[in-house]
């Protein structure tokens, strides 16, 4: 069977993978996009957009259509699990929005694949296969190949890996595997308290953490349940199992053990990175999204940081230089996959000192501050006015 040609091979449907596509499409280059999976969707619940996400979906289109389906929370406040007191907030109100030009949205993960998938789906220059696997790739200096399980090979000008944490087209830049953190979490969705506010609340402790937010505009709360895991750490096959979870959060304040106790409990997620590569390009083929740069969940940026990926290469793609597309968004990417380890080490630990430092830290800065963070929301020109 002679291949399939495409001048552009999406690999992975994804948010990053759609995104990519509708990228390149918006700036009249064909693209093709494989999904392994029967169908085009997402796993998990929410999700945490920051004002460089919000810019990226803008820039895509799709941001009119996104708005409706989320929340722009008040604030982010950070509590502490054990006594509940706050210890804290960022205020993401109108200052906020002034300084990035954005918002700061939470949604559902699935809410923000769908208007992906819709702009592609009405997109004349977007093709879309689900139930594609790809099994084996060469990549060239002048192309690539892919084949997938039922023996469908496709040659591509120009191929893209947005194939996740676990990428199969990784391979070609690194031999590396994915780290286990040794952490484990539960997630799922939940009815909202009428008198809930629309913050993102999240409570630190010794080796845990919980974050809780609304989506579906509002209707539901989402809510991310996190741990270290004592069997993990001693060597043991299997953990993170409900009885840890439980003894986890044994010792916390009410709100949270309340919010533990509804949390889906049928599936957890060991939460994984990679180490930073240094470089995701090789021929024609180039990384993005976690296959490229998979971090921990502390910044709230792996979705992010997959939409400023599909934004930068629809820049490049053009031309065809997938090394300006790398020099582009490696340094900020990797910036965040190294940061986000001491800053959840910092939410987990259990120093007595430490925990008095960072909580007496935390109580001196004001609620508008944004210094820390305009490295990670600013656009291109710089933040506003503070």
């Amino acid at each position: 069977m002679s291949p399939v040609e495409v001048p552009l091979l999406v690999v992975g449907g994804g948010i990053g993978g759609l995104a990519t596509a509708l990228s390149a499409a918006r700036r009249g280059l064909p693209a093709h996009v494989l999904e392994r999976s029967a169908e085009f969707g997402e796993i998990g619940a929410g999700l945490q957009l920051g004002p460089n996400a919000s810019r990226a979906l803008d820039e895509l289109g799709v941001l009119d259509d996104v708005l409706p389906l989320a929340v722009r929370p008040g604030a982010g406040v950070l509590r502490d699990a054990v006594s509940g007191r706050e210890l804290t907030r960022l205020d993401l109100g109108a200052a906020f929005r002034a300084r990035y030009g954005y918002p700061y949205l939470v949604m559902h993960r699935g809410d923000l694949l769908d208007v992906l998938l819709e702009h592609c789906e009405a997109h004349h220059l977007i093709t879309l296969e689900a139930g594609r696997a790809v099994v084996s790739s060469e990549v060239r200096a002048d192309g690539a190949d892919v084949t997938c399980a039922d023996g469908t090979t496709y040659r591509a000008g120009t191929l893209l890996a947005a194939d996740g944490l676990g990428s199969g087209l990784r391979r070609h830049l690194s031999d590396d595997d994915p780290v286990c953190s040794g952490y484990a979490a539960y997630r799922g969705t939940a009815p909202r308290d009428e008198d809930a506010s629309d913050d993102v609340v999240l409570w630190i402790g010794p080796g845990l953490h919980l974050v809780r937010y609304p989506v579906r505009a509002g209707a539901l709360v989402n809510q991310v349940a996190v741990f270290r895991s004592p069997r993990f750490h001693a060597g043991e096959a299997e953990w993170g199992g409900v009885d840890e979870l439980d003894e986890a959060f044994a010792g916390t304040c009410g709100p949270v053990r309340d919010a533990v106790a509804r949390v889906g409990r049928d599936r957890h997620w060991a939460m994984h990175d990679r180490e930073p590569l240094d470089t995701w390009v090789t021929g024609r083929l180039a990384l993005l999204g976690d296959a490229a740069h998979p971090m921990l969940q502390y910044l709230g940026q792996g979705a992010c940081q997959a939409l400023e990926d599909a934004v930068a290469l629809g820049r490049v793609l053009p031309g065809g230089d997938l090394e300006a597309f790398q020099r582009a968004r490696l340094p900020k990417a990797v910036r965040c996959q190294t940061s986000a380890r001491p800053w959840g080490d910092l939410w987990h630990t259990a120093d007595p000192l430490l925990t008095a430092v960072r909580d007496r830290m935390f109580a001196l800065r004001a609620h508008d501050d944004y210094t820390e963070l305009d490295w990670l929301y600013a656009g291109p020109d710089g933040p506003g006015p503070a």
